[in-house]
């Protein structure tokens, strides 16, 4: 078989021609999700190269308690914090804290005032997705989600979606954040599943779904596009072209082992597989991999059946060894 040597690009394997993913040692990936059939439970995958996933803990739960769309953030005290709610009705945002990602203990619970928010008038009670950032250089938390502000009607569902607007707040402390969230992006398009990150290159990088039903007006409705900005409240310019297909969401971002290229996970709903983009920089290029294809020859990742949206992170090995090591059991 030909591999690619440490430090090697993949450009140095023919285009096609099989790989040897690289492992780094000291590296490896959690991913905290929910599966088709158990909706906003949590379950763990884990992975060493990025790009071949295996759920443990013989397919159970990992969490008695948790409920929602697991976003994961390591705050400045060492320790993990999780982000959910009951449902989108659920007036709460709740957070969870752990020392070594294996024990969830409750932490607190947040309630956004959504009433009068600039630019967003009529918001509906209704959160979806929180997701969760800490932001290094302010010491500060970002906390996000989606809010539409118009109801879905049986003859017009998707005026519910295209309503849809990212919202946040920042603090240093979960436990006193702001009650009045604001915008994140000033144009005029449904977003949801909104993920903040850093650019090595400087700046942050918004990776968004593009809620707007697909049409010949808008080509680039529910695929996951991103924007770039100086700062990490914006403002961001509209966003680039698709790096999915249409009809994908939830993204979720880590860097691959020893290349360091940018490996851009999200889902084909609902529940039907995932997809991955390829990038050197979060500027691009950006290139689809194959994989899920039933052609075991022609994939370069695999997911386990049935995982739907999550959030993936980079752990030590010794946290990889230790997770594994409480949630014996492999599933496939």
């Amino acid at each position: 078989m030909l591999g690619i040597p440490a430090g090697a690009s993949a450009q140095s394997v023919p285009p096609g021609a099989p790989e040897t993913p690289a492992i780094d040692p000291n590296r490896a990936y959690l991913f905290a999700h929910m599966t088709k059939e158990r909706y906003g439970v949590l379950y763990y995958s884990v992975s060493l190269d990025g790009l071949h996933w295996t759920r443990i803990n013989r397919g159970d739960p990992v969490s008695s308690d948790y409920h929602g769309h697991a976003s994961i953030a390591q705050g400045p005290d060492g320790r993990y914090y999780l982000v959910g709610n009951n449902s989108d009705e659920d007036p709460l945002i709740r957070f969870w804290v752990s020392e070594d990602l294996v024990r969830w203990t409750p932490f607190g619970t947040y309630r956004p005032d959504l009433a009068n928010i600039p630019g967003h008038a009529n918001a509906l009670q209704r959160i979806g997705a929180p997701k969760l950032f800490f932001d290094k250089p302010s010491g500060a938390f970002l906390l996000s989600w989606h809010t539409p502000s118009v109801p879905g009607a049986k003859e017009d569902p998707e005026r519910y979606w295209a309503s849809q607007r990212t919202l946040y707040v920042t603090g240093k402390d979960l436990a006193r954040l702001p009650a009045r969230p604001k915008r994140l992006f000033a144009w005029d398009m449904a977003t949801i599943d909104t993920v903040v990150q850093p650019n090595p290159a400087g700046g942050y990088c918004a990776v968004i779904k593009d809620e707007r039903y697909p049409s010949y007006n808008w080509t680039t409705g529910k695929t996951v596009r991103i924007s770039c900005a100086a700062t990490l409240l914006g403002p961001y310019p509209e966003p680039g072209p698709p790096l999915s297909p249409n009809f994908r969401e939830a993204p979720t971002l880590v860097r691959a082992p020893v290349s360091n290229d940018w490996l851009l996970y999200y889902e084909q709903y609902a529940g039907t597989s995932y997809g991955l983009s390829r990038a050197p920089r979060l500027e691009g290029p950006w290139y689809q991999v194959s994989g899920n294809s039933g052609v075991s020859e022609w994939n370069r990742y695999s997911m386990p059946a049935g995982a739907r949206h999550g959030s993936m992170i980079e752990i030590s090995r010794t946290q990889y060894d230790a997770i594994v090591a409480a949630f014996p059991g492999e599933v496939k």
